[in-house]
């Protein structure tokens, strides 16, 4: 048996059957761009869909030999074994593979157990053991998507950059194609509130540009980063900028695509858990819960509000979430409180979440800069402030 990868792009394949198995062959063949025509007496109404969605052409009747002018690849697909062996007789006869889906091992060419990956392609044949091959794809899939496969690129492609959103730094929280883009990269561009934890997986000659910012130093301007960025993508390498939460979710992540278009770079985006959510959710305290919240604004405690702003969200029945807050903390709370916010409601400051200095600190608003500064509390640090704080149970909580 000779293993090859088929190029079917516009060109014609020819399915003989119209029940779910047939079905199943055209929609397959179709996704990658085949000039399906389903040859047939009658269609399944999934297989009537696709017709009706212009995705394959359908002639009605038994396969003849004429159905094979043009065609390069047949699939016998009928559900019954002589009808199949019919359609194998012709297809042998103009020359042509012709895939048996029921009994692999009477064609002529074999639809192996397929991974796709972007541009990685893995198939697996174990003869007529189907199953078999499944799985043995779906472990292999597995490998792939952990990061733990070698997918880097070893020949000359233009570059590229993906930002990846880390979450809050659990590697856990890190999504699977987030690991898959890392595994894939020359260079990362990292955060220090990144899962830092996972750059030991990477190859030893993978370069890593630390860029983490702290509260009042950002010793590499975000100008600089975006410079990085673009630079190592002109010399046409996969650059991964691996950033905390979420890269849309205050994360300046759209200021780096925009660096990136304009300079003709490719550049994808990985979305992150972004901290706002998981951070509270660490602690026990949901964002929104029946009863307390319906709805949730997240704010940048580096940015300043006016007056309008403040009033708003001091009348908001809701919960706020404030990222790099700490600092601004007893700033906020005087104009909550200035706007009309009632002094009892209640905020959390959740500490390192995620890791294991984890805390969270309560207080009623009116208090709560107060007990913070009593606390010690020190940034990486999530806000929240509503009734939501009080809804559940929290975990490890230094209440007041």
């Amino acid at each position: 048996m000779q293993p090859l990868h088929l190029d079917v792009r516009g060109r014609r394949v020819v399915v003989a059957g119209g029940g779910p198995l047939a079905d199943r062959c055209a929609r397959d063949l179709a996704a990658l761009g085949a000039d399906v025509l389903v040859v047939s007496a009658r269609l399944c109404e999934e297989l009537a869909e696709q017709r009706d969605a212009a995705a394959v052409r359908w002639r009605e009747g038994e396969l003849t030999g004429t159905d094979l002018d043009g065609a390069w690849l047949v699939h016998a697909a009928t559900g019954d074994a002589r009808e199949d062996d019919a359609v194998a007789a012709l297809a042998e006869q103009r020359r042509l593979w012709c895939v048996r889906p029921d009994a692999p091992a009477a064609g002529t060419a074999v639809e192996p157990a397929v991974v796709r990956r972007d541009d990685v392609v893995l198939s697996v044949d174990t003869g007529a053991d189907t199953a078999r091959a499944r799985a043995l794809a779906v472990r292999l899939g597995h490998l792939v998507d952990s990061g733990a496969a070698p997918l880097r690129r070893h020949r000359p492609r233009a570059g590229r950059v993906v930002l990846v959103g880390g979450g809050p730094g659990e590697p856990e929280l890190l999504t699977l194609r987030g690991r898959r883009r890392l595994a894939e990269a020359d260079v990362v561009v990292v955060d220090r509130l990144a899962p830092t934890g996972v750059l030991a997986e990477l190859d030893p000659d993978v370069q890593v540009v630390d860029v983490g910012k702290t509260s009042g130093n950002h010793p590499v301007p975000q100008e600089e980063i975006n410079r990085v960025l673009v630079d190592a993508a002109l010399a046409g390498r996969t650059v991964v900028r691996l950033k905390g939460g979420d890269p849309y979710v205050l994360g300046r992540g759209g200021e780096e695509v925009i660096a990136c278009r304009e300079a003709g770079v490719e550049v994808e985006v990985v979305p992150g858990v972004t901290s706002a959510f998981a951070v509270p959710a660490a602690a026990g305290i949901p964002v929104t819960h029946r009863g307390a919240s319906r709805c949730v604004t997240v704010l940048s405690g580096h940015e300043d509000l006016d007056e309008g702003d403040l009033a708003a969200l001091a009348r908001l029945d809701g919960t706020l979430v404030v990222l790099m807050g700490v600092t601004a903390l007893q700033r906020l709370a005087d104009a909550l409180l200035e706007a009309g916010k009632d002094p009892a409601t209640p905020v959390a400051v959740v500490q390192d979440g995620w890791s294991a200095r984890q805390r969270t600190t309560t207080a009623p608003l009116a208090r709560i800069a107060e007990v913070a500064r009593a606390a010690g509390v020190r940034p990486p640090a999530v806000v929240v402030v509503g009734e939501v704080v009080s809804a559940l149970d929290g975990a490890d909580r230094q209440g007041v």
